[in-house]
C-alpha cells in the first residue's frame, strides 16, 4: 500500500512500522510548538500595540481634561454665580499644612506658590470629619506623559512629603460644609446643573428620611429573625444588583430564619446623594450603621460585599468582630503595595492602569484620571437616564436586565469621584491592618469567590487577601467575570449563601 496516499496511514498501527508513528508525533509535536510560538508573537504584538495607542489616547484625554476644567469653570459662574473647587488645577506645592488647636478647631496653613506668604484658614468641626480619610489621588495624578518619563518617577521619589497634607480644594469644600451645618438651615439640597433634578433622583431630598440610605428589607419578619444578612453593592451600582438577582433564588426556609438587608449605598442608587460630602469610609460607615445596625436593631450578621463593597465589609467586620458571623467577598480589590511604594498611588494604578484594552479598565481609567471628562459623562449620560434607559432596553431588550442598566445611571459625579479615590484608593493602606484584625479579633468565617475572567480585578487579589487570613476559603468560578459570577449564576450562587450562612451559625 503506498502510504503517502493513505490518508489514514498514521492512524493504523501496522502501516509503517515504529519509524512511521515517530514521524507523526514529532510532526503534531512541532505543530503545536509552531502555534504556541504564533499565539506568543501575536500577544507581544498586541501588547505593544496596546501601548502606543493607550500613549496618544491618554494623552489626548489630558489635554481634553485640561480645557474642560476651563469650560466648566465658566459654566458653572455663568449658571450657578460662582465656580465649584476642583482638584485638577491645585499642585502639590498647594499642599496646605494641617494641625489641631487645643479649642478642637483645625488650622490649615496654606502656602502660595509663587510667596512664601501663609494664609491661615480656622475650620470649627466636629469630630467627624475625619481628614486623614481624604486620599491624595484626588488631587495627585500626574500626566499620562509626565508619568512615562523615568525622571519623573524618579524625582517623585525623592520628594520629602509633609506630616500631612491635604488639598486646598479640600478645605474650600470642608469651610462650606461646616458653615452648612453651623448655619443649620432648613434649605434641602439642590442638585447641581449638569446633575439630574427628576423625582427619582431628587426623592431623598423631600421625604423622612433624608438622614439615612435607601434599604430593601425581605425575608424573615422582625420577631422570627435568627440572624440579619447585609449586601453591599460595588461601585457605580445599587441594591438591585442583589434584590434583582438573589433575592427571588434564596428558598423559604431560608427566608424563615434570615432577615435579608441589601443597601444602596451613600451617592447611589435611592440613597441621598449630598452634594458637600466627601465620601470617605467614616461618611459610608456611618450611614450603614444609622440605616442597618441601628435601624433594625441589627445583632449578629452575615456580610455579603461586591468590589467595592468588600472594603467597607471589611471595615465593618473589623469593628464589630463578636457580631459578624460570616464575611462572603466577591472580586475584592487588594493589591499590597511593594516596598516603598506609596499605597494609594499604587492601588490607583492597578486599578485604573490606563490603557486602552480591556473596555473594562479603559473605563476604570478614564472615571479614576479625569475629573472634568468624569463629569462629562455623568452631565451626558447621568443627567438624561431616562433617555439612555429607554434606548438600552430598545437595542438591547432581554439581553441585559434593566437593573444593571438603572444602578449605572443612579449616580452623581460628585458622588462616584469622591468614593472612587477616598474608599478604593484612600483605604489602601489600611487594608493591612484590616487583614491583621481580622485574622486576629475575629472569628468569622471567610469565603472569596472570584470570576476566571475578571479583567478588573484579577484573582490574584483574592489569593493576596488568603494569604493575610489563612482560614478563607477561596473559589475561582470558572468562565465568569467582574459581574457574572453573580449575574451568570444567581441560583447557583444564592444555593452557596445558604450553606456558608447555616454553617456558620451552627
Amino acid at each position: 500500500m503506498n502510504f503517502v496516499t493513505s490518508p489514514h496511514f498514521c492512524c493504523q498501527p501496522n502501516s509503517g512500522g515504529v519509524f512511521f508513528r515517530a514521524v507523526c508525533f514529532f510532526s503534531q509535536k512541532r505543530m503545536a510548538v509552531y502555534k504556541d510560538q504564533i499565539v506568543s508573537i501575536i500577544t507581544m504584538a498586541g501588547g505593544f500595540l496596546n501601548h502606543i495607542l493607550s500613549f496618544f489616547v491618554f494623552t489626548l484625554l489630558d489635554i481634553l481634561d485640561f480645557i474642560l476644567c476651563y469650560w466648566y469653570k465658566i459654566a458653572d459662574f455663568c449658571v450657578e454665580a460662582e465656580w465649584k473647587p476642583c482638584y485638577c488645577s491645585s499642585s502639590a506645592k498647594e499642599a496646605a499644612l494641617i494641625t489641631s488647636s487645643c479649642s478642637g478647631d483645625i488650622l490649615v496653613s496654606e502656602q502660595g506658590e509663587y510667596s512664601n506668604k501663609k494664609k491661615i484658614v480656622r475650620l470649627s468641626c466636629s469630630n467627624k470629619l475625619q481628614l486623614e480619610e481624604i486620599s491624595d489621588t484626588l488631587y495627585k495624578r500626574p500626566s499620562f506623559v509626565s508619568e512615562a518619563s523615568k525622571s519623573t518617577a524618579t524625582a517623585t521619589k525623592l520628594i520629602r512629603r509633609p506630616t500631612f497634607t491635604v488639598n486646598p480644594t479640600i478645605v474650600e469644600m470642608l469651610q462650606g460644609k461646616i458653615k452648612g451645618r453651623q448655619q443649620q438651615t432648613s434649605t434641602l439640597p439642590i442638585p447641581r446643573w449638569s446633575e439630574c433634578d427628576c423625582e427619582t433622583c431628587t426623592a431623598w431630598t423631600c421625604s423622612s428620611s433624608k438622614e439615612t440610605l435607601f434599604v430593601k428589607a425581605d425575608g424573615a419578619k422582625e420577631d422570627e429573625v435568627k440572624e440579619d444578612v447585609l449586601f453591599i453593592h460595588g461601585f457605580i451600582s445599587s441594591s438591585a444588583f442583589w434584590t434583582e438577582t438573589i433575592y427571588p433564588n434564596m428558598s423559604e426556609a431560608c427566608k424563615s430564619k434570615y432577615r435579608l438587608l441589601a443597601v444602596d449605598l451613600l451617592g447611589f442608587g435611592r440613597s441621598p446623594k449630598p452634594i458637600d460630602s466627601l465620601y470617605t469610609l467614616t461618611d459610608h460607615l456611618e450611614m450603614i450603621e444609622k440605616s442597618i445596625i441601628d435601624a433594625y436593631k441589627v445583632k449578629s450578621f452575615h456580610i455579603v460585599a461586591h468590589s467595592l463593597g468588600c472594603i467597607l465589609a471589611l471595615a465593618l467586620a473589623v469593628k464589630y468582630p463578636d457580631s459578624v458571623k460570616s464575611l462572603t467577598l466577591l472580586a475584592p480589590p487588594y493589591f499590597p503595595a511593594p516596598r516603598g511604594e506609596q499605597a494609594t498611588q499604587y492601588m490607583m494604578r492597578r486599578v485604573a492602569p490606563r490603557r486602552v484594552w480591556p473596555p473594562i479598565a479603559f473605563g476604570a481609567s478614564v472615571a479614576c484620571w479625569y475629573e472634568h471628562i468624569g463629569r462629562t459623562l455623568c452631565l451626558v449620560i447621568c443627567k438624561n437616564h431616562h433617555f439612555w434607559e429607554f434606548l438600552t432596553k430598545l437595542v438591547i431588550r432581554n439581553r441585559m436586565r434593566t437593573y444593571l442598566v438603572e444602578g449605572f445611571f443612579q449616580h452623581t459625579h460628585n458622588s462616584a469621584w469622591h468614593t472612587l479615590h477616598n474608599i478604593i484608593c484612600g483605604t489602601a493602606a489600611k487594608m493591612e491592618e484590616y487583614l491583621e484584625e481580622l485574622k486576629n479579633r475575629s472569628k468569622c468565617d471567610v469565603t472569596i469567590f472570584h470570576g476566571e475572567d475578571d479583567e478588573l480585578i484579577p484573582v490574584e487579589c483574592s489569593y493576596n487577601m488568603q494569604s493575610k487570613i489563612p482560614r478563607a476559603k477561596v473559589k475561582v468560578v470558572h468562565n465568569k467575570d467582574h459581574i457574572t459570577i453573580v449575574v451568570g449564576r444567581k441560583e447557583a450562587f444564592a444555593r452557596e449563601l445558604e450553606g456558608i450562612w447555616d454553617n456558620a451559625s451552627g
